[in-house]
């Protein structure tokens, strides 16, 4: 299983011309992945979507894409999620939303996560990261 970052969903559904080709990669992913995610996840596509007028997005399509969203395998916020990406964010030097990312992944049995966002082809602790944009 593999693990999806916000920005792999905010592809998938956005409507801006420029976000295009991410948008088929996101896609493909998408069909082509057993993926997860977290509740972080969520909150970010949530607060991102309806904030970017950009991306083209009504408030009915974020929230049938939050349904669908919901349906994959999801980690839930827990102190013990909270206490574990403080130790990655330690060990690893990175920010603390970052750390909550892999530490889900980590939860949910994943190998990768997806995303633009940490160093492309980094492991941390058990969890590398793919840039699939590059």
């Amino acid at each position: 299983m593999v693990f999806f970052d916000t920005n792999i969903f905010i592809y998938i559904i956005s409507a801006a011309p420029a976000d295009q080709t991410k948008r088929d990669v996101a896609l493909r992913l998408m069909r082509e992945s057993d993926f997860g995610l977290s509740v972080q996840i969520l909150q970010e596509f949530m607060d991102v979507t309806l904030r970017k007028k950009q991306l083209g997005l009504t408030h009915n399509e974020v929230a049938a894409m939050i349904r669908h969203m919901v349906g994959y395998p999801l980690v839930e916020t827990s102190v013990a999620l909270a206490q574990q990406a403080f130790e990655i964010k330690i060990r690893h030097g990175i920010r603390y939303w970052d750390a909550a990312i892999i530490a889900a992944a980590l939860e949910l049995g994943c190998h990768t996560v997806y995303s633009e966002d940490l160093n492309h082809g980094q492991d941390y602790g058990g969890v590398t990261v793919i840039n699939p944009f590059l």
